[in-house]
């Protein structure tokens, strides 16, 4: 068999998206949901996978009431596996978070109940967290100085280009109910957003995986990791479970974005199962190659 490179190389970045934790300082979420349970759980699966992220990116919902104790749990158990990884962490505002605790308690400022609009530069690669909550609702905006921070931003590029991070995401709701709680004027951010280097835009809030596309840029909407909606209810429906809590896997390709849904484990293996060693063998034995990722080549020259 004639010896072969695979058509893509190693993808130049790893990011771990999760969102909409909704931890909470004592009990259980809404009687029901041990949402740290859940979060440990998902961490877990990610140490088990030996994946080695850049970045931990957490799109907004961190706690479910803002509560300090709440936010001081949720760095105390995400830092020390973040560091283990070496990755780097990063927050975004959601709805259900308080923004003066927020900046306490995660990211050791003055509390200040100022929109939290962040740029994280990881090794080239541009991380962008978007505030769009608006105090004391549910429902995302972004206001006409954020638009005008943000302009600043895009206008000049990024090595490998941008990822905008925002709790709301921009595409149309699924489910009829959450019209009441989705991102209003959404033609403004478009106007921003359209022909910059911004490469994929990652959101939660929904509690389900969604992809979709807005002003010309990929979105991908991350599961939740307390709780999930059912969408297989009747059309007008809701539910929420305690089931199917995932996190995405983003690998960022030199011209592609690849966004892969990881549920929780806990099922049974189907056929053979092929660990990391063996799974090189067999490529070796049919002459495949997958090269290093170009930011990778670039960096040992």
């Amino acid at each position: 068999m004639q010896a072969r490179m695979a058509e893509y190389a190693r993808p130049d970045f790893c990011i771990l998206h999760l969102s909409d934790t909704h931890l909470v300082g004592e009990g259980i979420l809404y009687g029901d949901v041990d949402s740290g349970l859940r979060l440990r759980q998902i961490l877990g699966d990610v140490q088990a996978s030996k994946a080695r992220p850049d970045a931990l990116v957490f799109s907004g919902d961190l706690t479910d009431r803002g509560e300090a104790s709440a936010y001081d749990d949720l760095r105390a158990l995400v830092e020390p596996i973040a560091d283990e990884l070496g990755a780097a962490v990063i927050w975004a505002m959601g709805n259900h978070d308080d923004r003066a605790q927020f900046r306490a308690h995660l990211l050791d400022q003055e509390p200040s109940s100022e929109a939290v609009d962040e740029v994280h530069d990881i090794d080239g690669l541009r991380i962008i967290s978007l505030d769009t909550t608006v105090p004391g609702y549910h429902h995302g905006e972004v206001t006409d100085a954020q638009l005008a921070w943000l302009a600043e931003v895009l206008a000049t590029p990024a090595e490998y280009g941008s990822i905008l991070v925002m709790h709301h995401p921009p595409i149309p709701a699924v489910l009829d109910l959450s019209t009441l709680v989705e991102l209003l004027d959404q033609r403004k951010l478009a106007d921003v957003v359209r022909g910059s280097d911004i490469r994929q835009i990652l959101s939660g809030h929904l509690h389900y995986s969604t992809t979709a596309t807005f002003a010309g840029i990929p979105v991908s909407v991350v599961s939740a990791t307390s709780y999930t909606q059912d969408l297989a209810v009747p059309a007008g429906a809701v539910r929420g479970r305690d089931g199917a809590q995932a996190h995405n896997l983003v690998y960022v390709y030199e011209e592609t974005i690849v966004c892969s849904v990881v549920p929780m484990r806990g099922h049974s293996t189907v056929g053979e199962g092929v660990d990391a060693e063996e799974a090189a063998r067999r490529l070796a034995t049919h002459g495949v190659t997958i090269r290093d990722s170009p930011r990778a080549a670039s960096r040992s020259v």
